[in-house]
């Protein structure tokens, strides 16, 4: 009788350690395989409420019209939402998409988001980790063979300690043809005949750089084995109902609901050779869609709560203060644990701001399309309103 136990006791410990080894093996074998296989999510997109009726609110809207009355006097051009709850408190579009032809910006004129397109190359990137197909403290060079840096890791790159010169600084150094847009391909390339200098030893301090995200998207194709354009609209705008967002790409030029891109005095910004180039940039939105992706993240639909507390957890990037980077986003950490989940964008007349106040659900979108530093200035003033104090100081000026 003991005999017997003891052979079912053996066998059935065998079996748990098979299992055990499989489970394992079958994770193991998940984070080394980068075939990308996944299924786009399936959900309905978020539908526009808003909150406007509420004696409270008309005098908040009020206040803002009279705001941004001034803000259009001195030469804002561009729209503006503010959620809060998941419901719009204000939405306004001011001035031009198209000066020359006279149209005017609507609810359906789409944006260059400038650098605030990092927010979603970072995500992307999240998404990819999330689902196991890498880790962000591997080398990008096991994934990126032509990546001419062995010690830079993905990590590095989504919270600027990469080290990397801008692109936009050291490609004019190796191309004579400054007009032509490149794209991320040609820019690898001429990254990996040249080799740029490093700026400083990787990990060992943060400098925001273009490169990072370029470098980012690249592996974003890389593992899935589509365009980056691709990837983005099958897996993020479609699923999120993001009708009006796209990645621009030079040689197809801008559809007809896409914003010009004006200098102040209304001169057209044309392209040049880092137009081509995504990831750190490239991405046209508009407000409805940006308020679509901001409460994405409250409900989880693309990146779970651990990965989203990833992607803000890191407090200390920058230097001792308030002002940090996470990974694909800017924050302020307070120290009472509070923190703005933001990012701002500049590239030609396109200047934009996205700030997020998580504890309180609220969202402040600005997209303009005439050059104007007044935006970066604007969501303090907008906070101020919705809260019934004065202007909040302290936010961040920076692309």
């Amino acid at each position: 009788m003991r005999l017997k136990q003891s052979y079912i006791a053996t066998f059935v410990l065998s079996v748990l350690l098979i299992a055990c080894h499989s489970e394992s093996q079958s994770v193991s074998a998940r984070t080394n395989d980068t075939k990308f296989h996944e299924v786009p999510i399936r959900t309905a997109p978020m539908v526009m409420v808003y909150d406007t009726l509420s004696r409270e609110n008309r005098d908040i809207i009020s206040q803002l019209d009279s705001y941004y009355g001034k803000q259009v006097k001195a030469g804002f051009n561009g729209s503006v939402l503010i959620g809060y709850n998941g419901k719009i408190i204000y939405e306004r579009c001011f001035g031009y998409s198209n000066k020359e032809r006279r149209i005017p910006l609507d609810q359906y004129s789409s944006c260059q988001l400038a650098s605030i397109s990092k927010t979603f190359t970072g995500a992307a990137v999240l998404y990819l980790y999330q689902h196991k197909y890498f880790s962000l403290d591997e080398p990008v060079q096991k994934y990126l063979k032509e990546f001419p840096y062995p010690a830079i890791t993905i990590k590095m790159l989504l919270n600027h300690r990469s080290g990397l010169p801008d692109y936009t600084k050291w490609v004019p150094n190796y191309n004579d043809d400054m007009k032509t847009p490149i794209d991320n391909t040609t820019m690898m390339a001429m990254m990996a005949r040249h080799i740029p200098r490093l700026e400083f030893k990787p990990n060992s301090r943060f400098k925001y750089c273009n490169t990072n995200f370029a470098v980012l998207a690249r592996l974003v194709e890389r593992i899935t084995e589509m365009t980056y354009s691709d990837f983005m609209t099958k897996y993020f705008f479609e699923p999120l109902g993001m009708n009006h967002t796209f990645i621009y790409n030079p040689s197809k030029g801008l559809p007809g609901n896409a914003t010009i891109s004006y200098k102040r005095n209304w001169t057209r910004e044309p392209d040049m050779f880092a137009d081509g180039v995504y990831g750190d940039k490239g991405i046209y939105s508009t407000p409805e869609d940006m308020y679509r992706w901001d409460q994405s993240f409250y409900q989880n639909k693309l990146l779970s709560n651990e990965t989203i507390e990833l992607a803000y957890g890191p407090c200390s990037f920058e230097k001792p203060g308030i002002k940090n980077y996470g990974l694909g986003w800017r924050m302020l950490c307070y120290a009472n644990g509070n923190k703005i989940i933001y990012h701002n964008g500049w590239w030609h007349g396109n200047n934009t701001s996205f700030y997020r106040f998580i504890k309180e659900n609220m969202t402040i979108i600005v997209l303009g399309n005439k050059f104007t530093n007044s935006i970066y200035h604007q969501a303090p003033a907008i906070y101020g309103i919705m809260k019934g104090m004065p202007d909040v100081k302290g936010f961040d000026t920076e692309d």
